[in-house]
C-alpha cells in the first residue's frame, strides 16, 4: 500500500488550495478513505472521511463549509479542496485509509504535506 499526498505549500490567510493523494498497493474504490492533520507540536485532528463510492462524506465542526473531500475512482486519487483557510503554522495533512468496510482505526498514511498558512 503506498499514499502519496501533493498539492501543499505556502498559502495566504483566506486563500484556498488542493491537496491531492495518489493511492496504489489496493483497489482504492473498495476502501474508505480519510485525511488527517496535525500542527507543530500538537496531536491529530480528524479533518474528513469519504466512503468507498464517494456518497457518503463526513467533516469536522472545525473545517464544515470550508473543505471538500472528493475521490476519483477511476484515477485512485483523493481530494481535498480547501477554502477560506486559516493562519496556521504549517500543519501536515495526511492521507490515510481505512480497513475494509470502514471499520477499524486508520492502518495506512502517507507521508503528509505541510500547508502553511501565513501572510
Amino acid at each position: 500500500v503506498q499514499l502519496v499526498e501533493s498539492g501543499g505549500g505556502l498559502v495566504q490567510p483566506g486563500g484556498s488550495l488542493r491537496l491531492s493523494c495518489a493511492a496504489s498497493g489496493f483497489t482504492f474504490n473498495n476502501y474508505y478513505m480519510s485525511w488527517v492533520r496535525q500542527a507543530p507540536g500538537k496531536g491529530l485532528e480528524w479533518v474528513a472521511d469519504i466512503n468507498s463510492g464517494g456518497g457518503g462524506i463526513y467533516y469536522a465542526d472545525s473545517v464544515k463549509g470550508r473543505f471538500t473531500i472528493s475521490r476519483d475512482n477511476a484515477k485512485n486519487t483523493l481530494y481535498l479542496q480547501m477554502n477560506s483557510l486559516e493562519p496556521e503554522k504549517a500543519p501536515l495533512y495526511y492521507c490515510a485509509k481505512y480497513p475494509k468496510c470502514g471499520l477499524g482505526a486508520l492502518d495506512y498514511w502517507g507521508q503528509g504535506t505541510q500547508v502553511p498558512v501565513s501572510s
